[in-house]
């Protein structure tokens, strides 16, 4: 080959390998830049893990076939264990009857004050602290954002429950009349300052963390929001669908210690079939009798319309006709067979006298016992796919708050809903209603004319003002 040939090749093979390593070189440094990108910006939940992991967490993972039902457990450690969740069980009850005399509001604040605890325990599974060390607003982020949702949540149930108030006050009828265009500007406020705090090298840990605080706030924070709502309906709506769940609980925990055999759910291995369908037929009768029992007290079924509200206040009101006696007539196949089967009782066992709230119970008891656990099953997927056996450590013998609590959003939210379908007797219109259609759609002038309409309408009626 002739040199001058064998030269350009060389010189041709040469740029070649020269454009070669250059563009090597440079993928070598993007995926160098890329590498120490992903490493900056792992998962949130695989961080972590790491930091919430317990030593015996491999457990977690076992098959049902490997896990020891609590019928089967060592007696020395299952008694302890009982003990202990016994203990803590009544003291927790306790607290929460001296709370729930004490009034509403004092129900409200317990419900928000759990609240933020649940917030709180599930919010830090997804934080790094050594991220957020170079993220100083990360943490401030989370609770801006809880708080704006609060504040809009909050402030539509006290304007709905309290409007005869709120729209004849000089300075909270603007907040109430704009309520929803100041919370939007605040949720803004808190947009802008989560992308002005965008930092290079940590875009996918801020981008996990905002989808986890929107995550927590609509799975936590609205589910309790409804809950705080059935207290402003009546106590009796806050604290039935929550004493179902508690009985459900502990019943199935008893019947499981007990009897149970057969495992129920892979998901929570020392639930069992033994403890579930002891705890439904429980739940029904203990429903049953404690919605009759507080279909008695008007403290119970009164819906909130004051900030002074306490057991010791003789609350008043107009019964829902859920909470009036009514009597129902049987079917006569049923009143015959009653009338064979007890003779000696002298009754016909012709109509039965209840509560219609009691009926209203069956249904709650049903989701309490069949759907609600379901809450504690999704618990329990999210706890094996993080590796944690707790949410916390704040109840000796129970975990966290979220640990006790993960049922009761569920139950909550449905109550809600099931009130405002089939019980709730809302009146169209209102002294709230007519007063706010009044004060913004009529001038002064027209309201001293609404008013002196009125007066001389009560006093052709023969009421004293």
């Amino acid at each position: 080959m002739p040199k001058t040939k064998r030269k350009a090749q060389a010189k041709t093979t040469g740029s070649i390998s020269n454009r070669s390593s250059s563009s090597s070189s440079s993928s070598a440094s993007d995926l160098a830049e890329r590498a120490a990108e992903e490493a900056l910006t792992a998962p949130v939940l695989n961080v972590a893990v790491k930091k919430r992991s317990l030593p015996g967490d491999a457990a977690l993972d076992k098959s049902p076939q490997n896990v020891t039902l609590l019928v089967d457990e060592a007696k020395s450690k299952k008694w302890q264990n009982a003990f202990v969740r016994s203990v803590w069980t009544f003291v927790m009850v306790f607290l929460f009857l001296v709370i729930l005399l004490a009034g509403h509001v004092w129900v409200v604040l317990l419900v928000g004050l759990l609240q933020t605890l649940v917030y709180k325990e599930v919010i830090s599974i997804g934080i790094s602290p050594a991220k957020e060390q170079k993220l100083p607003w990360n943490r401030f982020l989370h609770w801006y954002f809880l708080c704006t949702t609060n504040y809009f949540l909050y402030g539509e149930t006290i304007i709905e429950y309290f409007k005869p108030y709120v729209v004849v006050d000089a300075f909270l009828m603007p907040l109430a009349t704009h309520h929803r265009f100041i919370s939007f500007s605040l949720y803004c406020l808190g947009l802008v300052l989560f992308v002005m705090n965008l930092k290079k090298g940590h875009y996918k840990f801020q981008f996990s963390q905002f989808g986890w605080t929107h995550m927590v706030l609509l799975v936590v924070v609205c589910q309790s929001h409804f809950i705080i709502n059935n207290i402003f309906e009546g106590l009796i709506w806050f604290l039935v669908p929550a004493s179902l769940v508690i009985w459900n609980d502990i019943a199935a925990y008893i019947f499981g210690f007990f009897f149970g055999r057969t495992p129920l759910i892979a998901l929570s291995p020392k639930k069992t079939w033994e403890g579930f369908l002891g705890a439904l037929f429980t739940t029904v009768a203990f429903g049953w009798f404690l919605s009759g029992f507080l279909a008695h007290y008007p403290y119970m079924y009164c819906p909130m319309r004051d900030f002074k509200t306490s057991s010791f206040s003789g609350v008043e009101c107009v019964p829902n006709p859920a909470f009036v006696p009514t009597d129902y007539r049987l079917p006569p196949m049923l009143s015959g067979l009653l009338r064979y089967l007890m003779p000696f009782a002298g009754i016909p066992f012709r109509t039965l006298t209840l509560y219609p709230v009691q009926l209203h119970s069956l249904v709650l008891s049903i989701f309490a016992s069949v759907v609600a656990p379901f809450g504690g099953f999704f618990a329990s997927g999210f706890k094996r796919a993080v590796k944690i056996k707790d949410f916390g450590d704040t109840i000796p013998g129970h975990g966290g708050v979220t640990d006790r609590m993960d049922c009761q959003f569920l139950m909550g939210l449905f109550s809600y809903m099931y009130v405002k379908s089939f019980v709730g007797v809302g009146k169209l219109v209102t002294v709230g209603s007519l007063l706010q259609s009044a004060i913004q759609g009529l001038s002064s002038e027209e309201v001293k004319d609404l008013i002196g309409g009125l007066k001389d309408y009560l006093e052709g009626q023969g009421v004293d003002l």
